[in-house]
């Protein structure tokens, strides 16, 4: 009766800590990929401002795709789209709701290129040197950006980046004590079991070893576990909101599942070994306490 007393009472033990590693995994790998995927949607932000390059009425077409040509291959650049006057005035008739080219007589729009950079050039510095760059060439009559629209994003974005990464590493900590106070928890109750090895001439490695290969065992399963739970998270999301499997990555996700696995293991493993080596190191008296 005893025995299966204490072995139903080491199973649960075993199952609190599995449970509790789980959930403290999949809190951390869900606060991680809302990290990566707000980068994602940043950078999609900022690489869906346009910077206008207003060419001038007389350049020749010839001119004009060598130019868009050297821009697709500029380092900061993602994209080009090239719009002709009467493009120009197409959609600017659209948002008007009115033909102004019949009432004034001419087209008096101007060819231009809208010119998509790459997320990291987004900036007011990287805009800089780029609009002087841009207008040092003879095609270009001036450049037309929104300073105060990249502005505010950048300066929001840094917001948020620094809320989230406190954040985090309150999260971090609260995770590792939460996790290391359970594995003390399970380890506590086999502390007879661990003195009487000890003094039966069990040296301290010897000792150890079977707890922290449990301990990462426990690692394992839970980071199997989060995994699980994180997959069934996003795919409710996509499914609610078919534009999030845009931003997701399956090779950040794969890499991120691993590091769940490493961290889960990495986590169990000290705090087994920790655990294990406190009770070592008490005295056969104190273990009542």
């Amino acid at each position: 009766m005893s025995d299966k007393y204490t072995k139903r009472k080491l199973t649960g033990s075993s199952i609190t800590t599995v449970v509790s590693i789980s959930l403290v995994l999949f809190m951390l790998g869900l606060l991680a990929i809302i990290i990566l995927n707000t980068r994602k949607l940043s950078d999609n932000m900022k690489e869906n401002i346009a910077v206008q390059v207003i060419l001038n009425d007389n350049a020749k077409e010839v001119s004009i795709q060598r130019l868009t040509k050297t821009l697709d291959a500029a380092d900061y650049v993602k994209s080009t789209e090239f719009i002709t006057k009467e493009e120009a005035a197409k959609r600017l008739q659209e948002d008007l709701g009115e033909d102004f080219v019949d009432f004034i007589g001419y087209n008096p729009l101007l060819p231009s290129i809208n010119v998509h950079l790459k997320a990291e050039f987004a900036n007011n510095d990287s805009l800089e040197w780029i609009e002087k760059e841009l207008l040092s060439n003879n095609l270009v009559k001036e450049v037309n950006y929104r300073k105060s629209l990249i502005s505010n994003i950048n300066e929001n974005l840094k917001k948020i980046s620094i809320v989230i990464l406190i954040f985090s590493g309150l999260l971090m900590l609260i995770a590792l004590a939460l996790i290391n106070n359970t594995i003390r928890l399970s380890i506590y109750s086999k502390r007879f079991i661990i003195k009487t090895m000890q003094l039966v001439g069990a040296t301290q490695s010897f000792i150890r070893r079977p707890f922290v290969i449990q301990g990462i065992k426990h690692g394992i399963v839970a980071a199997i576990i989060a995994i699980a739970m994180l997959m069934g998270v996003l795919s409710f999301a996509q499914k609610q909101l078919p534009e999030l499997a845009e931003l997701q990555d399956q090779k950040m996700l794969l890499t991120l599942f691993g590091v769940v696995i490493v961290i889960g293991i990495f986590i169990a493993w000290i705090s087994t070994a920790l655990a294990v080596r406190k009770y070592l190191r008490l005295k056969s008296d104190d273990l009542h306490y």
